[in-house]
């Protein structure tokens, strides 16, 4: 009996594992489209992976930028901080003639009335001497 048991059993388990292996075959996808997968997968990956790499690039250009961009405004302060330098030497130096300017103005006045005053005295002489003149015609 125990013979007859172990035939039995032994066909379940051979079944089984006749089941069990066409199973798996069913469901495993044929070797093709596995292949097809992992070539999906490879290209998807390097696709992403370009688009990344293009990304760090322009990052990298930004960055450029940035650094060029902010040596250009050191320079631009510098210069602005030179002629800020240049307008208040400048200033102070308008400050130290200032006295000086203001007696050229004074004197630039006085040689104007003294030309005023040239023009009325020669009006004057002008006329004296028209006076004189007909006085001695007489």
């Amino acid at each position: 009996m125990a013979d007859k048991n172990q035939e039995v059993n032994s066909g379940r388990e051979n079944t089984q594992e006749s089941e069990g292996s066409v199973q798996k075959e069913q469901n495993e996808p044929p070797q093709d489209v596995v292949e097809l997968c992992r070539e999906t997968f490879k290209k998807t990956a390097e696709y992403l992976k370009g688009e990344l790499e293009g990304t760090v690039e322009d990052y990298k250009l930004l960055e450029t930028m940035n650094k060029v961009t902010v040596s250009k405004y050191s320079e631009m302060k510098n210069s602005a901080a030179d002629i800020g330098t240049a307008l208040q030497a400048l200033n102070e130096k308008y400050r130290n003639l200032q006295p000086f300017l203001d007696q050229v103005d004074q004197i630039e006045d006085s040689v104007s009335s003294l030309e005023q005053a040239a023009y009325k005295l020669d009006a004057y002489s002008k006329r004296l001497e028209a006076k004189f003149k007909s006085l001695e015609k007489r």
